[in-house]
This record gives C-alpha cells, structure tokens and sequence, in this order.
C-alpha cells in the first residue's frame, strides 16, 4: 500500500491524469494490448481456422451498412474472414514482433553504449563509426537488407518457419543505434562521477560497475526511446509486410492484411483495407503520444 501511495503522489502520476489526451492514449494502448493478448477468447471467430470460415459470407459490408450482419460489426474479406477477428489476431503478431525487436535493440544497444562509453578509446571509435554509417540509411532499408540475406542463407523450406524471427532481428539490428548512442552519452558523464571512482578503488570488476552502478542511472531515457521505438517498430513490421517480405500469409499482421485488403480497395470493398488500416494507425498514435509524455514527464527541466 505505501508503494502504491507513494505511486499516485508522484509527479509522474500528476502529470498523467492531468492530461486527458494521455490518458485516452493509455486507455487505447491497453485496448490493443488486451485485444491481442485475449484474441482467442473474445473475437468471434478464428479467422486463420478453415472450419470456421464460410465464403458464403464472403465480401460483406460493416454492420451498419445495407448488407450487412451483425455478426460481422466490421464486415468480412473475400475468404469470409471476419475483419473485426482478422485485427485482433493481426494485432497480436504486430506488438509480438514489435515488442521483441524493441527489446533486441534495446538490448544490443545497451551492451554497446555501455562498452564504448565505459571504455572508450578503439572501442568507442569502432562502435560509433558502425553506429554513424548505419544512421546514413533509413531503417527500413536496413531491415531490408537483413531479411534478404536471411532469405538467400536459409533454406527455402524454412522460410515460413522462421520469417518471425527473421523479422524481429532484422528490425533490432535496424533500431539499436539511438539506444548506443543515448547509453554512452549518459556513461560518459557517470563513470567520472565518486561513486564510479569508489566502486574502481575497492577493485569491483568493470563488468560490474557497468551493470549494477552505471546502467541503473542510464535507464530513464532508454525506457522513452524504447517506449517511442515500439510505434516505429510496429511501422516497421507493416511496411515490410505490405510489401510482402515480412510474415509469412499464413500468420497476416496488420500490415498484410492492408496488402491484401488493397487489392479490392477499388472493386468497393474499401473496410477491407481501410479498417486495419485505420486499427494500425490509431494504436501507433496512441503509444507515440504515451513515448512524447514519458519523455517530458522524465525530464526534471520541464517539471
């Protein structure tokens, strides 16, 4: 109880339930999150289980228009795939890819701010060289790139069975290097601090000052840029889909089902392509406006 006092006495708190929009924000990021996580239990019908589908049904308008059923409130696609169930199964392959590369990233990028910030020196210069040519290309680019030398290294056989993974490193290795930079930016200034002098003088080992004396201080601007990356993660993950070299059709994310709901935008099953379209962009916002807060609600000059 006395953490949970001291939680809604924060600044923090104060400073999120003063602002409507971010709590809407985090309401609808919660939506999402629940959606996906429960999609089993609360969509009414597994879009991805043949025994489930009937083309009968197939291409029908969103409830409220004429045509329409009320099984279906947000209309069907050409397979007869109910769209409301097709995002939120969608959904959850979107955030688990976009959640996983943030993390890749977050972790990568951790581990090499802290070597060059702490080291410095070849190291630094090795590390922010890498770091500076990869910020020359656009992420997407680079995600590009990495999923298809996978495709070449693989074996074609294998391809549908690993395209998630292959796509969480490929966006990771894209997005690791705000998290280098932030990182060694931050150690440079702690490790001339006492503590960091007191911990070297009792001769604790450099990997332990990095991890239990250094990292603790540098996590507050990790945690907004990872909170901020998670909406380009997922922006990521549904363009390399739409394109077609992201998952594989028979796991569709948001971003494939706005490839395959475009190719009938124009035969006027526009709700096909245009409601997970719709979806994708509401829940990217609102974990933009939450990562825009954080950072302001974790900067001790804007308080």
């Amino acid at each position: 109880m006395d953490v949970l006092r001291r939680a809604l006495d924060s600044d923090i708190y104060y400073s999120f339930r003063r602002s409507p929009v971010v709590v809407v924000s985090a309401i609808v990021t919660v939506l999402f999150f629940a959606g996906a996580i429960f999609a089993p239990l609360i969509s009414p019908q597994n879009p991805f289980d043949l025994r489930q589908l009937n083309l009968m049904d197939a291409s029908l308008p969103p409830a409220w228009m004429p045509d329409g059923l009320p099984q279906y409130p947000l209309g069907t696609d050409t397979q007869g795939r109910d769209v409301f169930s097709t995002i939120l199964f969608g959904s959850r392959i979107s955030l688990l890819v976009g959640i996983l590369s943030v993390v890749f990233a977050m972790v990568l990028g951790i581990g090499l701010g802290l070597l060059a910030g702490y080291l410095g020196g070849t190291v630094d210069a090795v590390i922010m060289r890498i770091a500076d040519v990869q910020l020359s290309f656009p992420a997407i680019l680079i995600a590009l790139l990495i999923d298809g030398v996978a495709r070449i290294v693989i074996p074609r056989e294998l391809h549908h069975e690993i395209a998630i993974y292959v796509l969480i490193l490929a966006i990771g290795f894209s997005g690791w290097v705000q998290y280098a930079r932030t990182v060694r930016g931050s150690c440079m200034v702690e490790k001339s601090k006492e503590y960091v002098q007191a911990a070297r003088v009792i001769g604790r080992h450099p990997v332990a000052i990095m991890l239990q004396h250094v990292l603790p201080n540098v996590l507050g601007p990790v945690l907004v840029i990872a909170t901020i990356h998670l909406a380009l993660a997922i922006i990521t993950e549904a363009t390399l889909s739409f394109l077609g070299v992201g998952v594989p059709p028979t796991q569709p994310s948001l971003g494939t089902l706005i490839r395959i709901g475009n190719n009938f935008l124009f035969s006027g099953e526009w709700w096909i392509t245009v409601v997970p379209g719709l979806a994708l962009v509401i829940m990217v916002l609102a974990v933009n406006l939450l990562g825009d807060w954080l950072r302001d609600a974790l900067n001790p000059k804007l308080r």
